[in-house]
């Protein structure tokens, strides 16, 4: 496998973001499974271990081509819908049969559904570098409606940058606390990390 995307994903400037993963959409399994890629499946069991209702419609928020819902089905969440920006990850992820609904979003438009309709909502490698900026982490839990969990993972970069920490803090002692949290692999073939966290909004 060649690393080109993952190299190009941390240096591409945010505006051309939702190009590169178009194009990169047909590798992206094969290039992340590969490498053993493991927060997806971390973060859909460290959700289902606190989630009441693994039946309740969850929003697989950024969910690229799909991998992460994959995750979540196989630890028995039922009702998953998902949102991305990229419209050649949605292809992917709609070959996989895993979603009752899929959207694509856009960073200067409103969202399509609401997120105060979710009461679980998962976002997998969705606000970290070369990804979504971390002013997103306060602007989606401002949109959540109380007592919903939500699971969202930091890799090694992010949790590295202080301006994402900075953005946790905040949402933590405004809005929210941590149900749980887990440090484990991220992509093992490439010795990278991440932390997987639940909160629950206030």
């Amino acid at each position: 496998m060649s690393n080109s995307y993952l190299d190009k994903v941390y240096g591409t400037k945010p505006e051309n973001l939702t190009g590169l993963y178009d194009d990169w959409a047909g590798d992206y399994d094969g290039d992340l499974t590969g490498h053993g890629y493991a927060t997806p499946g971390r973060l859909a069991r460290l959700l289902a271990s606190v989630a009441p209702d693994r039946s309740a419609p969850l929003l697989d928020f950024g969910c690229g081509t799909g991998l992460s819902g994959a995750a979540l089905a196989a630890v028995g969440f039922t009702t998953i819908d998902g949102c991305d920006v990229s419209q050649g990850m949605l292809e992917e992820a709609q070959a996989k049969r895993i979603y009752r609904n899929l959207w694509q979003t856009r960073e200067d438009a409103p969202l399509p559904f609401r997120l105060s309709d979710y009461r679980l909502i998962a976002a997998v490698g969705v606000i970290s570098t070369g990804a979504a900026p971390p002013e997103v982490l306060e602007q989606v839990t401002a949109d959540m409606a109380p007592g919903t969990l939500f699971a969202f993972s930091y890799n090694d970069h992010t949790l590295s940058d202080p301006s994402y920490m900075d953005a946790l803090d905040e949402v933590t002692e405004s809005r929210a606390h941590i149900v749980t949290e887990e440090l484990g692999d991220h992509i093992p073939g490439l010795g990278s990390q991440s932390r997987v966290y639940v909160l629950e909004i206030a």
